[in-house]
């Protein structure tokens, strides 16, 4: 398929674009930081993004949603990290529809409504340490009456504190390390036995820590098959993985953006120093290299919508690139704006706060550098 967007995707862009400059640009998250919101996040502003048929990307059109795809999805998400914009989109409308859709039918007629409707938040409890490292899924789930029993922890779950349901990775055979044994549950937030520490990110976004201690859950909650839940994980890895290149990428042709615009305004002992050769070149080298990033994201949006069996590889093979395009964005940004771009007063440390929130969730440049790497029998 060729690396751009046709007619309909293009429009799609257009609309998202001038939604979120118009309704969430990156005053609106000076405004919910600077109040503490315990959120995090607006939920009028997320009721919008359903009234634009936006948190129903995903799901199909014969369960009221409108039945696109991944490079869909990140077209919106691009437009959320070029505006900063805080929202769940990714945790829920992507990462969350994904594992209910390989889940079964009452899961999905459950919460599909609340997600299209907007009024429903998921949050994704994965990682139980500092790092993103699902392989080490240690979390306990054993067999109780006609459910089950969860007991552990889980660490930095972005929404964790505000969200209706916890997708929660469980171990109900073998140990850590172990391909199979995991099993998928849908938790209710407010579930007896849950108890919930929320943490501030250097985004201003919310996470949450969480402890299960004899948390139960009945059968019904198994999202796809018992043991077997490292194929719905990988699903659903695989959709927040695109999803979160996609809003990285968003976050570095921001960050591009508003440093083009200074340099060209900005004067030096009376000259531009958007003249200076030095710079130019400097920001030559970063436009290459955002433009590679953007032709590796929907490589990987579009292998996934095509059900591709190298997708896994190119989704990666996107997180790093475009991780290490926005961190060169971000950085050279602060740089070219001097000492100003060390201060609240200026947007560009926002978006290098949110490109290092975003390197870290759900697997930084290296992981995903090294992951590549195995893959191709390294």
């Amino acid at each position: 398929m060729p690396l751009y967007l046709n007619d309909d995707q293009q429009m799609l862009h257009d609309s998202a674009a001038e939604f979120m400059k118009g309704e969430a640009p990156v005053s609106h998250l000076r405004e919910f930081r600077d109040k503490q919101c315990k959120d995090g996040f607006s939920h009028a502003l997320w009721k919008q993004f359903a009234e634009m048929g936006f948190t129903g990307i995903l799901i199909g059109e014969e369960e009221g949603g409108l039945g696109l795809g991944y490079v869909e999805a990140g077209v919106v998400l691009e437009e959320i990290g070029r505006n900063l914009t805080p929202s769940p989109f990714l945790t829920t409308a992507v990462a969350g529809v994904e594992a209910l859709n390989a889940g079964g039918k009452a899961l999905r007629d459950k919460y599909f409504p609340g997600i299209i409707a907007g009024g429903t938040v998921l949050a994704l409890a994965v990682d139980e340490g500092a790092k993103h490292r699902p392989d080490q899924i240690n979390m306990a789930a054993t067999r109780e009456g006609n459910g089950f029993k969860l007991d552990g922890k889980k660490q930095f779950v972005v929404q964790g504190g505000s969200a209706d349901m916890l997708i929660v990775a469980a171990r109900t055979s073998g140990a850590a390390g172990d391909a199979k044994g995991l099993t998928l549950f849908a938790v209710d937030a407010k579930a007896n036995g849950l108890s919930s520490n929320s943490a501030r990110l250097v985004d201003s976004a919310m996470a949450a820590h969480l402890q299960f201690d004899g948390v139960i859950v009945d059968a019904d909650a198994v999202i796809g098959e018992v043991d077997d839940g490292d194929t719905v994980l990988r699903r659903m890895l695989n959709a927040g993985r695109s999803g979160a290149a996609a809003e990285t990428l968003g976050v570095g042709a921001g960050a591009m953006d508003i440093t083009v615009d200074y340099i060209k305004g900005r004067s030096q002992f009376g000259t531009l120093i958007g003249s200076f050769q030095a710079l130019q070149h400097r920001i030559s080298h970063l436009y290459s290299e955002m433009e590679i990033a953007r032709a590796t994201v929907l490589k990987a949006q579009q292998m996934l919508d095509e059900g591709s069996s190298k997708a896994e590889l190119m989704v990666s093979v996107a997180k790093a690139k475009s991780g290490k395009a926005t961190a060169l964005s971000v950085k050279e940004g602060v740089q070219m704006h001097g000492g100003v771009g060390m201060t609240d007063e200026y947007d560009i440390g926002l978006y290098m706060k949110r490109d290092r929130a975003l390197q870290e969730f759900m697997g930084d440049v290296n992981y995903h550098t090294n992951l590549v790497a195995e893959m191709h029998g390294y």
